[in-house]
């Protein structure tokens, strides 16, 4: 049953989903400073505003918001995606080049995540990069012929 490429997507799929949830959580959850230090830092993320240029004076706390609702978004998006592809069966050839953009999608995310976060984001990204990759080697090479 692992040796089946569907599975493996299968497992893509589910980890997509549990990691867009649970950093959804995230983003309904306010920090709570530990010191004095941490006061003042977010303070100066909620109430600072910068200048963007073109009249955007943005707080580091909505930007932050924004970027981490972007994480959400692309994994339940590619877990849909994929949930559906495997669903409707798609043709093994159209399959593999799915897979392949999340493969490159999810690795990309995967190396910037172990680079500038923490571990449970780094462990979630990574899971899912290893069961696309493996899926992707279990896909059936078909040769079409002309």
């Amino acid at each position: 049953m692992l040796y089946r490429f569907t599975s493996w997507l299968w497992a893509a799929v589910v980890l997509q989903l549990l990691t867009g949830l649970f950093h959804a959580l995230s983003l309904f959850v306010s920090p709570q400073p530990a010191n004095e230090t941490e006061v003042q830092m977010i303070t100066l993320m909620t109430s600072y505003k910068i200048d963007a240029g073109a009249g955007f004076h943005p707080t580091y706390s909505g930007l932050f918001t924004a970027l981490s609702s972007c994480f959400t978004f692309l994994c339940l998006f590619a877990a849909l995606i994929n949930g559906l592809l495997i669903r409707k069966q798609i043709m093994p050839d159209v399959m593999r080049s799915v897979i392949g953009i999340n493969l490159l999608i999810f690795g990309a995310l995967f190396a910037v995540m172990a680079y500038f976060t923490f571990l449970p984001p780094i462990i979630c990204t990574g899971l899912i990069f290893v069961s696309l990759a493996t899926a992707y080697l279990l896909v059936p090479k078909v040769k079409l012929t002309a």
